[in-house]
């Protein structure tokens, strides 16, 4: 960071996405921007029309030769992630990474590697963390207003945009997964289940249903499919006590609380179970209207400047990306429940250090990978 504690960022990637952590970054107070980058030249017009004050290059390599350069803002299609996450630890930079953080579990645990070894952070993009709305969700489970988690059940539908390099699953089934690592504190689910299928001849699913089972019984199941007329985007969370409908879509009640449930006694005489349903009020809880990618920037900049605890970053991404695989792989095999193998970090890390030499360079060969068989 400068001498006067602001943090610096370059942004790559100036498409659909790029434009917005542009614009959040300006707005940040101790955040800037020195550079934006694309490959495409008509884009990097647009970004001098729009932010005339930041110096626009295809050159990824000018913008890492810059000493003043403190994080590379990564905004590009997920299979370029790897490579140009790992260009920029290596010559010191921080990076933030769009979701989802890369195209497989090797390739993240490669990036977090070579950025312990660089002394460097690791950021990603899941913006849905940051907004007042899953916020709340996430403070009503640990306050234990809505008691024992009992399922999470997640529509998230429209009508395009078709993706070229990924399936629905990696394009929209990403954000929940998020939202679950974030609402349950980092714990993974113990399988996925997932069936969709391509229509129109793609070789990506445009339409998906998972299924992932937690220990404790807790489940979540989430549709997600660019085939909708409408756009719904709606998430059930339900405890023993309480539950919570957020819908993304309404302007002024996000999140409504209902004081349902149900409740459950033995008869031990007759050995029969009475099941009696709880029907209260509903309250929608007042929420901040701050935009989420600014809070997303806000704690990358105190992350780096004041030690802040990130709240999205390369661990994080590392699960969801593991989650991802392993519906990625029960989508290819017919929907079969696909184990998900727990993370060890440190061995994951530890066993990733020995294929790397001094200058951070694969030893290994690419198509090596860390992940069961099941997954490849």
């Amino acid at each position: 960071m400068h001498a006067s504690g602001n943090v610096t960022f370059a942004v790559v990637g100036f498409g659909y996405w790029g434009p917005h952590l542009v614009r959040n970054i300006l707005l940040c107070e101790g955040a800037g921007v020195a550079w934006i980058s694309d490959q495409d030249d008509a884009r990097l017009q647009e970004a001098g029309r729009r932010f005339p004050g930041i110096r626009a290059t295809p050159s990824l390599e000018e913008v890492l030769c810059d000493p003043g350069v403190d994080v590379v803002a990564i905004a590009t299609p997920v299979h370029s992630h790897h490579a140009l996450a790992l260009k920029a630890l290596r010559e010191g930079k921080h990076v933030f990474i769009e979701k989802p953080l890369t195209a497989s579990r090797r390739q993240a645990t490669e990036i977090l590697a070579v950025a312990a070894q660089f002394g460097r952070r690791v950021f990603v993009d899941h913006t849905f963390v940051f907004t007042p709305a899953v916020q709340k969700m996430r403070q009503l489970l640990l306050s234990h207003e809505l008691g024992r988690p009992l399922y999470y059940d997640s529509v998230r539908i429209n009508l395009g945009i078709f993706q070229h390099d990924v399936n629905v699953v990696w394009d929209l089934v990403t954000h929940d997964i998020a939202i679950l690592d974030f609402l349950l504190q980092g714990t993974m689910p113990v399988t996925a289940s997932c069936t969709g299928t391509a229509h129109f001849g793609s070789q990506h699913a445009d339409l998906a249903y998972l299924t992932l089972a937690y220990e404790d019984d807790f489940i979540a199941h989430i549709n997600v499919n660019w085939l909708a007329p409408v756009k719904v985007r709606q998430v059930l969370l339900c405890g023993d006590r309480k539950m919570v409908v957020y819908d993304d879509n309404s302007a002024s009640e996000k999140i409504k609380v209902y004081d349902s449930g149900v409740n459950v006694r033995q008869r031990e005489d007759i050995y029969e179970m009475l099941v009696q349903y709880r029907v209260g009020d509903m309250h929608a809880p007042r929420l901040e209207t701050t935009e989420a990618l600014s809070n997303e920037i806000t704690n990358v900049v105190e992350a780096l400047r004041d030690g802040a605890v990130a709240v999205a970053d390369g661990e994080a991404g590392l699960r969801v990306v593991s989650i991802l695989e392993a519906a990625d792989a029960s989508l290819r095999l017919g929907g079969i429940s696909v184990p998900i193998v727990p993370l060890d970090l440190a061995a994951l890390l530890d066993g990733k250090r020995t294929q790397l030499d001094g200058d951070g360079l694969r030893k290994t060969k690419p198509h090596d990978d860390l992940t069961p068989s099941l997954h490849r």
